[in-house]
This record gives structure tokens, C-alpha cells and sequence, in this order.
């Protein structure tokens, strides 16, 4: 399937901020089932970016920029995918998966979801991967899309007992208890083509993948209650949401920031419709 994507992040600062830094994560790699055949960044302003990788692999640009009012950073490309079933093959794997096995804050347990581990939990490797489904299927039905009472430093003990939130959480809670279960899981940040038709988008996707014997990493995405297909575009990765946004950063003065966030995700050759996500 080839896939074009639209994603615009805008700051504004009022009064203007006197320096800005922004890291961005927003450039998504090759690896099987996934060919990035067209990608640019733009910024509204004449800024210095300079391109890394950070320790996950991820490609990163960090912008720099002194007095501003308003920032707006594009990315748009053209994203070519095939159907794995949700296993990775060929990604830049710099770390063991043991490492994906750390709990962070945001991804602490509660004891609501200690016990839904303990009665999951697999009791070898080849009950691994029904054990990370029936997790899926679980948390999907415990939670509700909801884009209202959770942000970005929700954790995933305050989403689990809300029992509702967005795909951040739902993937924090996915990841949390998967880690509990004794099997490596880490965030990804990318793009999802909606089975709806609905083009325009609050935000971009979130999902996690789990590290399975035999087979590998795979991709979980629990707001959907599926494995990852080719509709989803993987951009970033991280041990939680901080070390895969698609943008983090800082300012130095100016008083209140204002940001928007614009994403579209379509399949080439279709006609977009301008309905917002639900």
C-alpha cells in the first residue's frame, strides 16, 4: 500500500519566546514492509537543524532558533508498506531486548493491571504470543478512545483506572503489563491509515511491540485492538512516549505557548475527506 502523510506541528508564543530548541522525531526509516519512497521537513522559519540519531536509532533533527513568536515544522512523504502480520524484520536493533524489559513512570503498574498480568501471564515461550494477544483483546475492552481526560504525562496506572484515554495509553498500559509478564515491549510513535475513510487526524498513532521467542519483535496496537498491518507507517521508538514524540522541546522566556497539531494519512491516489477523527 503506499501511503502519503501530512503532519504540522505549530507553536505559538505570546509574548515571544527569546530562544527555542526542538527535538524532532518525525522521519520514519526503511526496514521490511516498510519503503519510505519521498520524505521532507519544513519549518516556517530560516532555523539551524541538524540531523542525528538518537540511541534507539531513531532519526532526529534538532532545531535551534533565537527570538520567536510562532514556529511551524511539516513533514510530508510518501510511505510505501506491505502486510507482516505485525513481525519486524530488518529494523536497526541497537540495544538487546532485555533493555525493553525497564519500567519507567510512565509505565508503572498498578495493582488493577498486576492482576490482569497474573492471570495472563505465560508460562513458557510458546505461550507467549497468546498471551500478548489476549492482553490486546483485554485492554481494548477495559478502555475507551477518549481524547479528553488524559495528556502527555498521563501514566498508565491513571489511564487504567480512568478506563479511558488515547493511544498513548492505551499502549503505556499494553507495555506495562506485557513487561510484568516477563516480555520485553517498547512505545512506537508513527502513523495509522484509518479503516473509516477518515483522512484528517488530531494527532499521529501510537502503538507498542513486544519482543516474542522465535519470531522477534512484533506490533501490537491496542487502541485498535489489532496487529500492526500495513496501515500502520512505524516512525520512532522509545522505552515510553518521552523517548519517541514526534516533537520535544524546550523555550527559554516568552509567557504562554499555544500548539496545534494537523495530521492527514491517505492512501495514494484517494480522495481525501476533510472529517476530523473521532
Amino acid at each position: 500500500m503506499r501511503l502519503r502523510i501530512a503532519h504540522s506541528t505549530t507553536y505559538r508564543y505570546e509574548p515571544p519566546a527569546s530562544g527555542v530548541i526542538q527535538l524532532i522525531r518525525m522521519t520514519p526509516r526503511n526496514h521490511d514492509g516498510q519503503y519510505v519512497a519521498d520524505w521532507q521537513i519544513f519549518v516556517s522559519t530560516d532555523s539551524r537543524m541538524q540531523m542525528h540519531h538518537d540511541a534507539f536509532g531513531n532519526i532526529t533533527h534538532v532545531l535551534t532558533h533565537g527570538a520567536i513568536g510562532e514556529l511551524t515544522i511539516n513533514v510530508e512523504g510518501l510511505v510505501e508498506t506491505q502486510d507482516t502480520s505485525g513481525v519486524l524484520r530488518g529494523t536497526d536493533e541497537r540495544f538487546p531486548p532485555s533493555l525493553f524489559l525497564r519500567s519507567t513512570d510512565l509505565t508503572a503498574l498498578d495493582g488493577g493491571m498486576r492482576e490482569l498480568t497474573e492471570e495472563l501471564r505465560p508460562r513458557g515461550d510458546d505461550d507467549v504470543v497468546g498471551f500478548l494477544h489476549e492482553l490486546l483483546v483485554r485492554i481494548n475492552e477495559h478502555m475507551t478512545f477518549d481524547v479528553d481526560p488524559t495528556h502527555a504525562g498521563t501514566t498508565a496506572a491513571d489511564a487504567f483506572t480512568l478506563r479511558r484515554g488515547v493511544c498513548q495509553d492505551y499502549a503505556h498500559i499494553f507495555i506495562a503489563c506485557a513487561r510484568a509478564g516477563g516480555v520485553p515491549a517498547r512505545f512506537v510513535s508513527g502513523h495509522f491509515l484509518r479503516s473509516d475513510g477518515v483522512v484528517q487526524q488530531d494527532a499521529g498513532h501510537a502503538w507498542a511491540e513486544a519482543f516474542v521467542p522465535r519470531l522477534g519483535w512484533v506490533g501490537f496496537d491496542a487502541a485498535n485492538g489489532i496487529s500492526t498491518t500495513d496501515a500502520h507507517v512505524r516512525v520512532a521508538i522509545g522505552l515510553d512516549y518521552l523517548g519517541a514524540a514526534p516533537v520535544r522541546g524546550t523555550r527559554y522566556g516568552g509567557g504562554s505557548e499555544q500548539l496545534a497539531v494537523a495530521v492527514s494519512v491517505n492512501q495514494a491516489g484517494r480522495q481525501s475527506q476533510s472529517q476530523s477523527q473521532s
